[in-house]
């Protein structure tokens, strides 16, 4: 905001007092600082700033590879970056024209919704905290912990995962998955048994949720809400049902919608979702198919691509399959084809490949090397994904090189900011703290 900004407000409200809330504020999150106007202690006005992380996700994503524009999507929402990765994998993949196994899209389901989880555990967890519930918050990381053991497991990972390649994933489920799933699922659900008796039926906790912070359904609409901030406000509008992707279509699950549209619908809402999410991943563990989880493509023998290339057919190599990399605990030789098959001309091929053979080598090289790698045909496309907190959506051009045009991304948390001023006008100054907490702002995704 500017100068001039916060100097109308107060010729606007003379008497009054001008009150800077953050960024060095810890419940604005480092980044984003509110000019308040009080009347006491009551807000009569604001406005907020958003401030910069210096990230600038789509500028980058313009000046590298479409591979190398995976690490920055985990960065947008880190607290749910697995639905980042699979976000713009779908939309480079609908600008290949490419469509991934069955397989693949039970594990990127399965694995969506664990991140979901991870992202309401630590919204409601820090929201709790900030209210003076450190309880919670240290049951909800616990909780977090086990589901980021489960993500260490599958992507080698717990936050910058990295996870999905275009036209797949990095790896196959490790084995005994669906078991330790189940298991850690069950531990969690008793921490959300004992967080809800702490929590929803506390009167101190209530009074400060419930009638507060209201967003109608008509100003949700309006401000392009998504997420469990719109279905709190009473529409039961969510991505995996209005624009089904995954496997989301065959599962069976149910949208959470408050009445209220206030910080305690939204609180139940999530707190539902995480149910919800839990039942997706094991509906999606029961259903699971076989195969590879990577696009599958007519085989063909390394060997045989030197022969095809000294013949100059290097069109031809580029439509089969190699065998290529599994992740990083699955480098035997005989997990190749079970773990992840892939398109020669999009997935970089395992380090054990590329080190041990000229083939393995020159097709790492190929993918990686500015000028060569994975060249989308000349066009646009978007995709949308539900995100931990709303529509998470990708918007490329392709000039045809193998170097994004132009990236845009639709950050779910960008119109609740932009709407926040409206929720705190008329509430006290005490009531800011938990109506941000329950916004579930990312910075990350805000910079764009």
């Amino acid at each position: 905001m500017s100068t001039d900004s916060s100097e109308q407000i107060l010729t606007d409200a003379p008497g009054n007092m001008m009150l800077n809330m953050g960024p060095s504020h810890p419940a604005m999150h480092g980044v984003v600082r509110i000019v308040l106007n009080l009347e006491g202690e009551l807000v009569k006005k604001a406005e907020l700033e958003i401030g910069y992380l210096h990230r600038a996700f789509e500028k980058h994503s313009e000046s590298v590879t479409y591979t190398q524009v995976f690490p920055w999507t985990d960065r947008l929402n880190y607290v749910s970056p697995l639905i980042n990765n699979f976000g713009y994998a779908m939309c480079v993949e609908k600008l290949l024209g490419i469509k991934v196994t069955p397989r693949c899209e039970y594990v990127r389901t399965a694995m969506s919704e664990i991140s979901r989880i991870t992202d309401h555990l630590t919204c409601i967890g820090a929201s709790a905290m900030e209210l003076g519930a450190f309880t919670v918050f240290l049951y909800m990381i616990k909780a977090r912990e086990f589901l980021y053991e489960l993500v260490e497991d599958v992507t080698g990972a717990r936050v910058t995962v990295t996870y999905a390649r275009i036209g797949g994933v990095k790896a196959d489920l490790p084995p005994n998955f669906s078991e330790r799933c189940r298991s850690q699922f069950k531990k969690i659900r008793e921490i959300l048994k004992e967080c809800d008796g702490l929590l929803t039926h506390n009167r101190i906790f209530m009074d400060r949720m419930q009638g507060i912070g209201i967003f109608s359904k008509e100003d949700a609409i309006n401000f392009a809400f998504s997420g469990p901030m719109l279905r709190a406000s009473g529409v039961p509008y969510d991505v995996r049902r209005a624009y089904p992707y995954h496997a989301y279509d065959d599962i069976d699950f149910e949208i959470p919608v408050g009445e209220n549209g206030d910080n305690f619908d939204r609180y139940l809402v999530r707190m539902e979702e995480m149910e919800q999410s839990m039942r997706i991943v094991e509906q999606a563990l029961d259903k699971m198919p076989g195969g590879p989880v990577s696009v599958e493509l007519p085989e063909i023998d390394p060997a045989k691509t030197v022969d095809e290339a000294k013949m100059g057919r290097i069109k031809e190599i580029a439509e089969h399959q190699v065998d290529v990399s599994p992740n990083l605990e699955g480098q035997e030789p005989g997990n190749y084809y079970q773990v992840n098959p892939d398109l020669k001309s999009v997935v970089i091929p395992p380090k054990q490949k590329s080190y041990t053979s000229i083939e393995g080598l020159m097709n790492h090289f190929k993918l990686i090397m500015y000028g060569h790698g994975i060249r989308p045909p000349k066009g646009e496309a978007y995709t949308c994904v539900e995100g931990g907190n709303g529509e998470l959506g990708f918007y490329i051009v392709s000039d045809g090189s193998d170097i994004p045009y132009r990236v845009r991304v639709r950050a779910p948390c960008f119109p609740f900011v932009a709407a926040f001023h409206k929720m705190i006008e008329g509430l006290m100054i005490a009531d800011i703290v938990p109506t941000f907490g329950s916004i579930n702002m990312i910075a990350g995704e805000l910079d764009h």
